[in-house]
């Protein structure tokens, strides 16, 4: 009697592999088009196995979005570790935190994870708070330095930082989601705008219309 054929098991692809798939189903079709039966095809997993790992698509999506966040974070770190001064950084912070273009996948997937978080447990919300705080913390020691050193005005970093990433943030839906008017190099020259109009010593109300009284 002939044995019976023996059972192979396909090795799941690192977790890095399907968030990578992730973010690029994101970037080539939006959200829509991420489904975990495709994702599985595309990773060679079944969407079982999926579940199995990421129990929820929420928890794929925070998954996915904490593994980009990571590699931002990276490149945040050594922008801010360059030689120069603080507002050359500062530029160089804003570029970072702004979204590409139109449709950018990550703030495509952040949107997606924000819009969800009214209904998610208290594990993805802090989660979703430390990935806010790390953007901040970095950019309270940036305007702190800038204020020390003389090159910025003597505002408040927390406070600053807090009303500077609102406005960031409002800019970057605009960009993200395509609004006519608010692509990001126009964003850009806004945002330099605000800087030159809120940090720059010597620069009084008068001269801005803008109280800096942050």
């Amino acid at each position: 009697m002939p044995s019976a054929p023996r059972r192979t098991h396909q090795a799941a692809p690192p977790r890095e592999d399907v968030l990578a798939a992730v973010m690029a189903t994101v970037a080539e079709r939006g959200l829509d088009g991420l489904t975990m039966a495709g994702l599985g095809r595309e990773v060679g997993m079944s969407s079982g196995h999926l579940l199995y790992y990421f129990r929820t698509k929420d928890e794929l999506l925070l998954r996915t979005l904490e593994w980009s966040e990571n590699r931002l974070g990276a490149e945040r770190r050594a922008l801010l570790a360059r030689p120069g001064g603080a507002r050359e950084r500062l530029d160089a912070y804003i570029g970072l935190y702004l979204p590409a273009g139109h449709r950018d996948p990550h703030w495509t997937l952040w949107l997606e994870v924000w819009g969800r978080s009214q209904n998610a447990d208290d594990d993805a919300r802090a989660r979703q708070a430390a990935i806010e705080g790390a953007w901040h913390r970095d950019l309270v020691v940036l305007l702190a330095e800038g204020v020390s050193r003389g090159e910025f005005r003597p505002v408040d970093p927390d406070r600053f930082a807090v009303r500077l990433r609102a406005l960031l943030d409002g800019f970057s839906v605009h960009v993200t989601v395509g609004i006519p008017g608010t692509g990001r190099e126009r964003v850009l020259v806004q945002a330099a705008e605000f800087l030159d109009e809120t940090l720059t010593p010597g620069r009084g109300p008068d001269a801005t219309g803008v109280t800096t009284a942050f």
